[in-house]
């Protein structure tokens, strides 16, 4: 089979070769490359162990093979079946410090690109166990979904609180215009108000005048009348006791 050397650094998962699947040429080509696969397939089948194949199948089940198009041919990856050792691992804790720094990962809060190397390193990890056992290999896997779950959970809460908060946020300033436009008019309306007993303070000024002038008016003409009236009756009283006098 025809193999294809890629970049692998992007991904903490060891990988095995790229692998050709399909050659889009023509017909012939085509049915040629098939034929050619099969055989290889069947040479290798003929080598390889039933535990192997099993192992390889679970492999390929826990983290499936990636595919891609390139150039019109048609290429397979699978995760490699091979055991690790304790400098793997060692290499694996280093690769991962490596890709944390050149990727400026956040050491604290959330970060996108720090979950995803961990969640690499993690697969990587969960390949190396089951391959040496496979029971503790499924037993990790659901601790890797029930983590994914809950992370999911936690993301749709946040996204969830998020938008609640901004549909709080803009209704709170809907509100603070309301409430602003609100003080505005009243502040008119006092404006009006207080221009409204500006003005009767004036009118009631000028009728407390006009009527402490009317008063005044109104005593002086009586006083004058009063006058009169004593004068008057003086006079009448003069008069009559001229007239009621004896005379000598």
């Amino acid at each position: 089979m025809a193999e294809k050397n890629i970049d692998n650094v992007q991904s903490l998962i060891r990988y095995n070769n790229p692998v050709l699947v399909v050659k889009h040429t023509d017909r012939k080509a085509t049915g040629d490359a098939l034929v050619q696969g099969d055989k290889s397939a069947r040479q290798v089948s003929s080598t390889i162990t039933e535990t192997k194949k099993e192992t390889e199948e679970i492999l390929n089940t826990i983290l499936p093979p990636k595919c891609w198009e390139e150039d019109g041919q048609l290429w397979t990856q699978t995760v490699s079946s091979t055991p690790a050792t304790r400098q793997d691992v060692i290499n694996l804790q280093e690769m991962l410090d490596t890709r944390l720094q050149q990727t400026q990962a956040r050491e604290t809060g959330i970060c996108p690109v720090r979950r995803e190397l961990f969640s690499q390193c993690f697969d990587e990890i969960i390949r190396q166990v089951t391959i040496n056992c496979t029971e503790r290999g499924f037993l990790l896997l659901r601790i890797r979904d029930e983590i994914a779950m809950s992370m999911e959970a936690y993301e749709t809460l946040y996204c969830s609180s998020v938008a609640f908060g901004m549909r709080k946020a803009l209704q709170a300033q809907e509100e603070t215009e309301k409430l602003r436009e609100k003080v505005k008019a009243l502040e008119t309306e006092k404006s009006a108000l207080e221009e409204l007993i500006s003005d009767m303070k004036i009118k009631a000024e000028q009728s407390e005048r006009r009527n402490a002038e009317l008063r005044a008016s109104e005593e002086k003409k009586s006083a004058e009348e009063v006058a009169f009236l004593k004068k008057t009756n003086a006079q009448l009283k003069a008069q009559l006791e001229g007239i009621t006098a004896p005379k000598k």
